[in-house]
């Protein structure tokens, strides 16, 4: 009995012990396991959706997004990536959808609808600011044209044929000054160059005139050299009430319909961080102007008073200047087909201005 006994009480000490390995084994599995999901959990509720974003390379554009890329406008749900392309390049990326958001020409939608690709506006991205500087038609102080009919049988440089913003400068000088503007057998030789090079191809007289882009456009202000026949934007104010509308911010309906929220705090940042460049454009023009030599500290604020702003929203003027632009189009053969409404081309849950 004695050894039966011995042998009982060892054997269940034996078997308490292992039953508590295997407690403590499962308590720290199951603790472990808890862990895991927990930093599971965290990392899903802090992980940040990306935004791919494509825009036009031009210094003020810089202001425009330096309240994001300074970490000044921030998010605890989406990161930017921005990258900043030259118009061919925006063109192209527009088809192979590599972007979720482009800044496109107006005039890009009613062409991609013809083939077959929609797109949706987000926002207005560029406007034509309240000063109307820009779009003017630029001749030398010494020049013997005092006026557009002066021009006749002349050439003007353009830095694309085919942009919106030469679309409403011909719409101007058709309707209000009545000049014929076809580019074939017009009343002027149109011809296109590299951005860069239109204000040299006017000094050196390679052109008669020119249609300068903005930070041009300042430049040749300021240096008193140069004269301007006609400023368009005013004009096409005065014609249609509106101001000019060139370029929209643009997504496709699959990628919005995939992640609605992402896309609509995209639209709250970057109108933030046009606020952000209202609010402190001293700042921002200093910062911009010390990452590029081609601008000065006080540009920044002239392009947003002056010449174009980006207002990150929609408003009903901006439908409207969607509308007659697509229409002229039309009645000047640009456009073949007959152009889609505006409102549906918008997205419903655009910032409304």
């Amino acid at each position: 009995m004695p050894e039966d006994g011995y042998h009982s009480d060892s054997q269940q000490k034996e078997g308490k012990r292992q039953m508590m390995t295997q407690f403590r084994a499962r308590r720290w599995i199951g603790v472990a396991m808890l862990s895991a999901a927990t930093a599971a959990f965290a990392g899903s509720a802090h992980a940040k959706e990306k935004i791919t974003y494509a825009y036009l390379a031009d210094p003020a554009l810089e202001g425009v997004l330096y309240g994001i890329k300074s970490g000044k406008v921030t998010s605890d749900k989406i990161e930017i990536e921005a990258s900043a392309l030259q118009i061919p390049a925006l063109i192209s990326s527009t088809p192979t959808k590599k972007y979720d958001v482009l800044m496109n020409a107006v005039m890009a939608i009613p062409f991609a609808k013809r083939r077959g690709l929609d797109l949706v506006v987000l926002s207005s991205a560029l406007r034509a600011s309240k000063g109307r500087l820009g779009a003017g038609i630029w001749v030398k102080n010494d020049s013997p044209y005092k006026t557009l009919a002066d021009l006749k049988g002349k050439t003007i440089g353009s830095y694309s044929l085919r942009a919106t913003g030469t679309t409403w400068i011909r719409i101007a000088l058709w309707k209000k000054h009545g000049m014929n503007v076809s580019y074939k057998g017009g009343d002027f030789s149109w011809v296109e160059m590299p951005a860069p090079a239109l204000l040299s191809a006017l000094e050196t007289g390679r052109v008669d005139a020119a249609t300068l882009i903005h930070s041009q456009a300042y430049k040749a202000k300021g240096s008193g050299n140069y004269r301007v026949l006609a400023w368009t934007n005013k004009d096409n104010k005065e014609l249609f009430g509106v101001d000019t509308l060139a370029a929209v911010h643009v997504t496709y309906p699959e990628k919005l319909q995939a992640r609605p929220e992402a896309f609509k705090e995209f639209n709250r940042m970057l109108r933030e961080s046009v606020q952000y460049a209202l609010d402190n454009t001293d700042e921002v023009g200093e910062a911009i102007a010390k990452s590029t030599a081609k601008i000065t500290p006080d540009y920044f604020k002239a392009w947003l008073a002056d010449y174009s702003y980006t207002p990150a929203a929609i408003s009903d003027e901006d439908r409207v200047a969607m509308k007659t632009v697509w229409a002229m189009a039309k009645e000047m053969g640009i456009l073949k087909d007959d152009p889609p409404d505006a409102d549906s081309v918008i997205w419903e849950h655009a910032i409304k201005e």
